[in-house]
């Protein structure tokens, strides 16, 4: 798991919401619930913040293998 790989995806599925070409790590960190200092930290470190992620895909409904492993099976929870 490569840690700009799942933030790309993160996007991908963020920008389909706010209906916008560009997200920001702030709207990334919004989506997840954390402050954007401490994903400035984690994103610095590459530590993947799964439980976060976790959090974001029951609420969204969105495929939590394909967040963090990128599987072409991109279907909805």
């Amino acid at each position: 798991m490569e840690f700009e790989e799942i933030i790309n995806r993160l996007k991908e599925i963020i920008s389909q919401s706010l209906e916008t070409k560009k997200i920001y790590d702030k709207d990334v960190a919004m989506a997840l619930e954390l402050d954007p200092q401490y994903f400035a930290v984690i994103k610095k470190r590459k530590k993947i913040p799964f439980e976060a992620i976790a959090y974001f895909s029951h609420n969204n409904h969105e495929n939590m293998n394909w967040i963090l492993f990128g599987n072409n099976n991109n279907d909805k929870i």
